[in-house]
């Protein structure tokens, strides 16, 4: 929070905004900020994305981020990382808002939007009444079988800070219904956080599954990575410069693809059925038996032979 935020928005009053602003100023470095900057650039928008890390989606592997700047700037993207803010102010009638960033540059806007982050909206549910055990961000602690410190009640969910996909919260709430209510089995279900595809609605798309280099390396004494980088058969044609990235992240040892990774068009699509690949622990040998569907960009993620 610095002097003046009050100014800006968040995505909840993204979505009632009057008019298209001519110009935007979008403030984080996850999913959300990429995505509305992206919406916002190709509505026509003149827009800034600030970020004071060094890396967009940082959670991910570590390729991904820059690959996806780099073609943000392409489609006209400002991006300005390690970019710290001093201050917004607010013309008098609040059509226009000003940046000062700490650099001593300015910024003029008709919208900031700030995509910094959310903390759990555990703030007035009275539950420190009921005796339930909360982290200092807010969160709601509970066991592998989503119980709080109170025997009777439970928490699924963003709530619980563990991962913040609309999926993983479904999979968590039939979990938990399945170990109270069903008569075979009942309480012996567990949920698996391994092997989670994820997408991310920017322009390109981004979309992962599994683990990221530096988890892997992290984890396996020998990792080998497959990159490929390359322009889409169809823009050979459209003239358009966007390019697709591709990433496989391999154990030496047992040969199994532990992670999948990309930045293209439809990424999430495609990622989806790799996940089920991946769930199954399929080995980059049977990558490299499956025949590829030519043409297309997922043909790629089974015709990379050589390590990097």
């Amino acid at each position: 929070v610095f002097p003046g935020s009050e100014h800006g928005i968040t995505s909840d009053e993204f979505f009632h905004l009057e008019a298209l602003p001519a110009r935007a100023v979008v403030i984080g470095g996850g999913y959300i900020a990429v995505e509305l900057a992206s919406i916002l650039n190709g509505l026509g928008s003149k827009v800034t994305l600030i970020y004071r890390g060094s890396r967009i989606l940082r959670t991910m592997d570590h390729d991904l981020g820059p690959f996806l700047a780099a073609e943000m700037v392409k489609k006209g993207i400002d991006v300005r990382f390690d970019t710290a803010i001093e201050s917004l102010h607010s013309d008098s009638d609040g059509a226009v808002k000003h940046l000062q960033l700490r650099s001593g540059r300015k910024i003029d806007a008709e919208c900031v939007l700030f995509a910094t982050g959310r903390d759990a909206n555990t703030a007035n549910l009275g539950i420190e009444k009921a005796g339930i055990a909360v982290r200092e961000n807010g969160s709601i602690i509970v066991d592998e079988d989503f119980r709080t410190s109170v025997d009777s009640i439970y928490a699924i969910g963003d709530v619980i800070d563990r991962v913040a996909l609309t999926p993983v919260a479904l999979a968590e709430g039939m979990l938990v219904a399945a170990n109270l209510f069903q008569k075979v089995g009942r309480g012996e279900r567990r949920l698996s956080y391994e092997n989670i595809p994820t997408a991310v609605f920017s322009h390109p798309n981004v979309a992962t599954v599994g683990l990221s280099e530096q988890d892997a390396r992290k984890k396996y004494a020998t990792v080998k990575i497959f990159k490929s980088e390359f322009k889409a058969l169809k823009h050979t044609l459209s003239g358009s410069n966007e390019r697709t990235f591709m990433k496989l992240v391999v154990e030496a040892d047992s040969d199994r693809v532990l992670g999948l990774h990309m930045v293209g068009p439809d990424a999430g699509e495609l990622v989806q059925g790799f996940a089920v690949a991946l769930q199954c622990q399929a080995t980059k040998a049977q990558f490299d038996a499956t025949i590829g569907i030519h043409p297309t960009l997922a043909e790629e993620f089974v015709s990379m032979r050589t390590p990097v």
